[in-house]
């Protein structure tokens, strides 16, 4: 078994280094990432240079674009052998709710799928890089169980986020459905040493709403969440209402 593993943190973050290594104990494991940060960057290509992937003396490769780049550039022309599973993670941060339209790490599990292949989504929704460690034997766990399903669905991505405890602290794994969340003050209105009217995207607050199977509720539990996602975003149960409006008529 083969598998391609990315994320959005970069080459260098230990969340990838812990996944690489998991994935190990099952399967042969090539490593292509961005070779710096691209958190938010969600399933954007880069379009507008050539991208340099460049091989380093462990056998991963960097790429100087975002996780959807890395993803296509591996199984287009890195790869010898096409992988079974796209994993990607662990992401420093969750990625629960609406995070999934912005993630690198969900994009970079998508576009594996989107290109015939399973794809795995690992987030770690807390701060304390040694907290996620200690959760090996969980992941060894989950993902053991994840390349042994017979038959993994067909374009569906498996989105995991682990919780802010210690691996001894874990209550179990929990399938979920997506929460909701949303964001407020997270402008900050600033200026430049010129004077020019400047913004910063992020930070604020954030507030979670969802049903009670929703991911940020089993995370907030001590549990791992595990939330199967669909492609496909069609609302199919207003097709017929939005026919009915006549559009263009």
């Amino acid at each position: 078994m083969n598998i391609l593993v990315s994320n959005d943190d970069g080459i260098l973050a230990r969340g990838l280094a812990l996944l690489a290594d998991v994935c190990r104990t099952v399967a042969s494991v090539t490593v292509v990432a961005p070779d710096r940060e691209q958190s938010g960057t969600s399933h954007s290509l880069t379009l507008a240079r050539p991208l340099r992937p460049l091989k380093r003396p462990d056998g991963s490769f960097q790429v100087d674009g975002t996780p959807t780049d890395c993803v296509l550039l591996a199984l287009g022309a890195l790869l010898e052998q096409r992988p079974d599973f796209v994993f990607s993670g662990i992401n420093h941060g969750p990625n629960m709710g609406e995070d999934v339209m912005y993630s690198g790490t969900v994009a970079a599990a998508m576009e594996g799928l989107s290109l015939g292949i399973p794809g795995v989504a690992v987030s770690f929704a807390g701060s304390g890089l040694e907290v996620m460690e200690s959760q090996r034997p969980w992941l060894e766990r989950l993902i053991g169980s994840v390349v042994g399903v017979r038959e993994f669905p067909k374009e569906t991505l498996l989105n995991v986020n682990l919780p802010p405890v210690p691996g001894d602290q874990i209550k179990g794994i929990r399938v979920t459905t997506l929460g909701s969340r949303v964001f407020s003050e997270s402008l900050m209105n600033t200026k430049d040493p010129w004077g020019r009217r400047m913004y910063w995207i992020g930070g604020g607050q954030i507030s979670w709403s969802g049903r009670e199977d929703s991911d940020f509720i089993a995370v907030k539990d001590g549990y791992i969440s595990v939330t199967p996602l669909h492609v496909d975003l069609t609302n199919y149960g207003l097709l017929e209402v939005v026919r009915e409006w006549k559009l263009g008529e």
